[in-house]
């Protein structure tokens, strides 16, 4: 790497940072600070493994660049942030960092690149994208199809070939992904009609699933699995308890703050429901308690007003995703194939056990149609048959 390339780093990173976004709000600017700190590592880290320009934002070197960064987990988003800028400032050609993959024509790469950038997507509905169209690209070529000279029909012959084998919710999805692409090649001006409309995806007619709920015995094998010998096993423990006493959703444990629990009344209020209906729950003595030991021994001290914080030096209020993965980690170490999910689902059957009433449950489940609560009838074969029987077994 000569004193060019480095050089042209460097301006890349300045500009990005110096870079006045008025719509920033006070978050996205400490987001901007951190990632700061990770392309300043990055400069380091190509001025020293002596990487040349075109070759910095391959994945071999995003790879490399994650075991030298103090802030691996970031590096991929710090990175990306910077490509969005430098592609915004036309200094750059649409550019995904991810793993190895087929190359597509240029309008294939800059959809990818637009919906990455526009939309709030994950990579891994990227990925998904990205293989229906190197697909369909195939196919195109396959038959010496122009992009430009697009019809219905080709569309639906390669719809016959490729989404064959697949499952009707699984063409459904890669149906949709198709759709956009092709009303994006229509606003971009690459084909005369919008041949989205064409794209007609298979009806699912949908049948009500019994959800999956643990059984006492299992209940007990996972809770009597668990270690309290860290902040993040105690932690991982009093949101169990919540999931599993008060049948709250992981999204739902995440948000809990501070201000919500009143220990004198021994009741949580739960504002971020799914259906936005907020509720005030009574808390079971064991699960106040649970509170209790992870806020005197294992929450961080901090000026955060959330109740579940990260256990690293960040400090900060954890996601969705992670209640997800630490409790999931908990049911696989217990020998349990379960999701979080179905915690809560043990929850319902303990109401329905109890000899609560269905109107009862949708109003502690926080449920917005009575049909939600109606599926755990399904499952509780006692209570339905009394219910359309009026006898017991």
């Amino acid at each position: 790497m000569g004193a060019e390339d480095i050089g042209k780093l460097r301006k890349a990173v300045l500009d990005y940072l110096n870079w006045p976004d008025p719509t920033e709000n006070p978050e996205e600017k400490q987001r901007r600070v951190r990632y700061g700190h990770i392309l300043m590592e990055f400069m380091m880290f190509a001025e020293h493994k002596n990487i040349a320009w075109k070759d910095m934002f391959l994945f071999a070197t995003i790879k490399r660049f994650r075991k030298y960064s103090s802030s691996p987990k970031e590096a991929d988003h710090a990175l990306k942030s910077l490509l969005c800028f430098l592609y915004g400032e036309k200094r750059m050609a649409p550019h995904l960092v991810q793993n190895h993959q087929i190359p597509l024509p240029h309008i294939y790469e800059k959809y990818l690149f637009c919906i990455l950038e526009g939309k709030a997507i994950s990579m891994r509905n990227v990925k998904t994208t990205r293989r229906v169209l190197v697909s369909f690209n195939a196919y195109l070529d396959q038959h010496q199809i122009p992009i430009s000279d697009l019809k219905i029909e080709h569309i639906d012959a390669f719809q016959s070939a490729f989404l064959k084998p697949f499952s009707t919710m699984t063409r459904r999805i890669y149906g949709s992904k198709l759709r956009d692409f092709l009303s994006f090649l229509f606003d971009e001006q690459v084909t005369r009609k919008n041949l989205s409309y064409g794209i007609v995806n298979p009806r699912v007619f949908n049948q009500p699933k019994p959800p999956k709920f643990l059984r006492p015995e299992e209940i007990k094998r996972l809770f009597e699995s668990l270690s309290l010998e860290t902040p993040t096993q105690i932690r991982t423990y009093t949101m169990m308890v919540l999931a599993y006493s008060l049948g709250l959703r992981p999204g739902e444990i995440g948000h809990i703050t501070l201000d919500d629990i009143s220990f004198q009344k021994r009741e949580l209020i739960i504002s971020s429901r799914k259906m936005g209906n907020p509720v005030v729950l009574p808390i079971p003595y064991k699960t106040l308690k649970a509170i209790a030991v992870y806020v005197r021994k294992a929450r961080p001290e901090s000026a955060c007003r959330e109740l579940f914080l990260t256990c690293n030096k960040a400090c900060k209020p954890i996601s969705t995703n992670v209640v997800v993965y630490h409790i999931s980690k908990a049911m696989k170490e217990a020998g349990l194939s379960a999701s979080p999910y179905w915690l809560r689902h043990s929850y319902a059957q303990g109401l329905l056990s109890l000899g609560r009433s269905i109107y009862e449950i949708k109003e502690m489940m926080g449920h917005q149609n009575i049909r939600s609560s109606q599926r755990y009838l399904y499952i509780h074969i006692e209570l339905m048959r009394k219910v359309l029987l009026d006898e017991t077994l």
